[in-house]
């Protein structure tokens, strides 16, 4: 257990040790809700270390926790090598840095192989939206359609359908076989106005 400790505030886990700290703060205060997990995505670009695809803190946790534990193993090794006697130190600082950047290297490869799969789970694109088919034309499906009542079939631009519910204030009459226009959405009410086309 000494060893432990002594490895996990010594050099050179040291740095990454605080690192984590400040990782764990943050996704203990994101598991009581005080932070959300995404709030500081929209102005790193992870892409250019080839960590892109998953949230920004996602992979900079993964990358301090890996360093720390690669870190850690080799303090302990290091802590063993300075105890075997001689002049521990002048060897074990040149090691100490060689150890933390091998520890940041070999985490920055294995949370680069870790966040293909992952991102998969993150798409880039938001997913669809109602307010996607405004503008689209529609098929009328109801035998009427007023400001109380109708259903449309619309097709999105991905080539999907989707039957959505449609009122109209004009005295056009739109009946079932009808082309129609949407051309607004009504949150409160999670309908479209529709016009004839």
């Amino acid at each position: 257990m000494d060893a432990f400790v002594a490895a996990a505030i010594g050099f050179p886990t040291l740095f990454l040790t605080a690192a984590l700290v400040v990782v764990i703060g943050f996704w203990l205060l994101v598991l009581v809700g005080a932070v959300e997990h995404d709030g500081f995505d929209v102005d790193v670009d992870a892409h250019a270390l080839h960590l892109g695809g998953v949230p920004v803190a996602l992979s900079a946790s993964l990358l301090i926790a890996i360093a720390w534990f690669l870190s850690l193993a080799s303090g302990v090794l290091l802590f063993d090598a300075g105890d075997e006697g001689g002049d521990g130190a002048t060897v074990v600082l040149p090691l100490g840095l060689a150890a933390l950047g091998w520890s940041l290297a070999g985490a920055w490869v294995l949370v680069r192989l870790l966040v293909r799969p992952l991102a998969k789970l993150f798409p880039d694109e938001p997913g669809p939206s109602r307010h996607d088919f405004i503008g689209l034309t529609c098929t009328i499906r109801t035998g009427r359609v007023d400001g109380d009542f109708g259903q449309a079939e619309v097709t999105a631009r991905d080539g999907s359908t989707a039957l959505v519910q449609v009122r109209q204030t004009d005295a056009y009459a739109l009946v079932s076989g009808s082309t129609g226009l949407l051309y607004a959405y009504d949150e409160a009410g999670e309908f479209f106005w529709v016009a004839p086309y």
